[in-house]
């Protein structure tokens, strides 16, 4: 489908979708018997096995290429971690309220879906500058701060949905679930909302894990939950859902990848910043060509934004309807170095899948400064080096005597002070005689006196160099790009006599939940019999598929599996050999029984395609060779006309 049309068009596209979805279980809304919940969802059969079957590919195309180490941590954090993190006093949404009957709305939402009703009605009484100022205003909504929000929806006195009622000022919600831990209630948490602080917390140990080399990364799949305001959107904006996140641990000094001129000349839509802020669109561009012209920071975040349109493209995801979106700078938090989106056109829109960020060493400064213990890596020189090096000396008896058993925590923050802060606090104390000095692990500030630390630089011998590795996190929201997946796959075909529109999912055989279906062309004991034996030789190899000897007609067992996306249907027309039918072309070929697994599990695992399959001889020849194949028995005209008619009916 063109996503060019209008928005009812869309709207309607998008029904059409969800009901196919619906109809055949692939997801429903959690709850329903108790009334539902909005944001949660049930997977159901189809839908698990498509997340099953993409989740998997995943694997393979990240972690066992670049020989990554998986952690499965915890989805309740303990609130100190989330502290360190910045969650707790940043991962917010401005609300409003209605003042009346207290519903809650996210604000620039409100202020987006105004713009949205204004623009799409052509409102006549609109001038063409407010026109353009609310076209400019939906490209610039992430960026306004409560205030621009407020005097917006002020401005444009945008009242309550459904009730008209005034609105409350925007005010920040945190996102994340809070909990306890224990019967107690004082030990504070929250469900995760995301997987990668498990990734690095565990850094000592993934690091020691890869033999103590670098660069190396880990990477964890799994629930993480956000407490949307107002969820909309149906799949693409739910509160649990899938993560995969790699985090990919690099010197920052040498952020080039060995592996990646085997992306650099991939060509695809991206749209850098600077496009952007004139007001242009995304354009085709080389990545090795983007990277040269430091677009791209450096080749490793290159690197993976070359591997997730592999990765995207050959799930499914339609090349023209992906782009790869720069962060403006007033996007991207003070300590990146660089950050891209992933986006997906569907019928809501562009829409972000992938995010992948160069966050520098942030994270793993964050965690050591906050816990006190040093997450750090060494590369070790071939010849010593002679350096200026800070020397930090506590002198433990005079601390131990005024902080008695905070002995520890004063002293490990001491010798973790970076070597700007070390010198600031060896001038105060020159100056003042002592200094006020903030302890991260007993979360206040202390006061360090003249005889406490002695804080020298010296000149030594080094053997290694320790850094603060930084991170380029690729991070997937796998529930996104299924749902964008759908609708890439999605489209519909004139029956037979052209009465209907028949539904069809277009899944590569990879990534399809059922893999094919097996009936009998006609309801005959024997032809039921040879079904019935592919079905166990199929579940025998690990292929998922449907056995259906029901008495439907062949055209509506064909429609059924088209529509659930079934890239195969084995009919079964003689006991020696069958048809093997392709979904998008409905062309079809003749295997023998003794064949059948091994050319659909092919095909499945991506070993051969359907063109290799299918380049058989032409009709007559294949009624000559079904001849051949029961040249022991006798063949008599009705099952050479069955055979036939197998052949043209799969064609349909």
């Amino acid at each position: 489908m063109s996503l060019n049309g209008d928005v009812t068009c869309r709207k309607a596209f998008r029904q059409a979708v969800e009901n196919t979805l619906e109809r055949h279980y692939f997801h429903k809304p959690s709850y329903l018997i108790y009334g539902g919940v909005a944001g949660f969802y049930d997977d159901h059969n189809y839908g698990c096995a498509l997340e099953y079957n993409i989740v998997n590919f995943w694997r393979k195309h990240f972690a066992l290429e670049e020989t990554m180490k998986e952690v499965k941590c915890p989805s309740v954090t303990p609130e100190i971690v989330l502290k360190a993190s910045g969650h707790v006093d940043k991962f917010t949404d401005l609300m409003v309220k209605d003042v009346i009957t207290g519903a809650f709305y996210r604000a620039d939402h409100v202020l987006k879906d105004f713009c949205n009703d204004k623009l799409s009605q052509k409102d006549q009484t609109m001038s063409p500058e407010k026109s353009e100022e609310m076209t400019r205003l939906l490209d610039c909504l992430d960026d306004l701060s409560a205030q621009e929000l407020a005097a917006k929806i002020r401005d444009y006195q945008i009242m309550a949905p459904g009730t008209n009622n005034h609105l409350s000022d925007p005010y920040p919600f945190n996102l994340m679930f809070k909990t306890s831990i224990g019967p107690s209630g004082s030990n504070a948490a929250y469900l995760r909302p995301e997987t990668a602080q498990g990734i690095f917390l565990g850094f000592k140990e993934l690091y020691a894990n890869n033999k103590n080399k670098m660069p190396f990364a880990g990477f964890q799949i799994g629930p993480a939950f956000r407490n949307e305001i107002s969820p909309r959107q149906g799949l693409l904006r739910v509160r649990q859902f899938t993560l995969a996140e790699i985090e990919h641990f690099v010197d920052p000094t040498n952020k080039t990848h060995p592996k990646f001129a085997q992306v650099a000349n991939l060509e695809f839509l991206m749209f850098p910043r600077e496009e952007q802020m004139k007001g242009q669109s995304a354009k085709i561009i080389r990545l090795g060509e983007a990277v040269e012209q430091g677009i791209v920071n450096n080749e490793t975040i290159g690197y993976f934004i070359g591997r997730v349109y592999l990765f995207l493209t050959r799930i499914g995801i339609d090349k023209d309807r992906l782009r790869f979106r720069q962060h403006l700078k007033n996007e991207m938090a003070h300590y990146a170095e660089d950050c891209w989106d992933a986006e997906i056109e569907c019928s809501y829109g562009w829409i972000e899948c992938v995010g992948i960020a160069d966050r520098s060493a942030y994270d793993l400064l964050a965690h050591s400064e906050k816990s006190g213990v040093s997450l750090v890596a060494q590369e070790k020189y071939s010849e010593p080096k002679e350096v200026e090096a800070l020397i930090i000396t506590p002198a433990k008896k005079e601390i131990g005597l005024a902080f008695k058993n905070q002995l520890k925590n004063v002293v490990e923050a001491l010798e973790a002070m970076k070597e700007e802060e070390a010198l600031k606090m060896q001038d105060d104390l020159e100056n003042k005689g002592e200094v006020e000095f903030y302890v991260c692990t007993l979360e206040k500030f202390v006061t360090i006196k003249k005889n406490m630390v002695s804080i020298s630089k010296e000149k030594k011998k080094e053997y290694q160099r320790v850094f603060t590795p930084s991170v380029i996190e690729p991070s997937f929201g796998i529930g996104r790009i299924i749902y964008c997946l759908y609708e890439h796959s999605f489209y519909t075909r004139p029956s037979k006599d052209g009465s209907e529109q028949l539904n069809v999912f277009r899944f590569p055989a990879f990534v399809a939940p059922v893999k094919c279906t097996v009936f009998p062309l006609v309801r005959n004991e024997e032809f039921e019999l040879v079904a019935k034996n592919i079905s166990e030789s199929l579940k025998e190899a690990g292929i998922f598929h449907e056995l259906d000897t029901s008495g439907t007609s062949i055209g509506k067992k064909y429609a059924r599996t088209d529509e659930i996306g079934v890239p195969f249907a084995i009919t079964v027309d003689s006991t020696t050999s069958v048809t093997i039918r392709e979904r998008d072309s409905k062309e079809q070929v003749r295997i023998n029984l003794n064949k059948v697994v091994q050319v659909v599990k092919a095909i499945s695992e991506g070993h051969t395609t359907w063109e290799d399959v299918s380049r058989t001889p032409s009709l007559i020849v294949r009624l000559r060779s079904y001849v051949s194949d029961h040249s022991a028995q006798i063949v008599t005209l009705q099952s050479v006309v069955i055979c036939a008619l197998s052949i043209i009916i799969a064609r349909r």
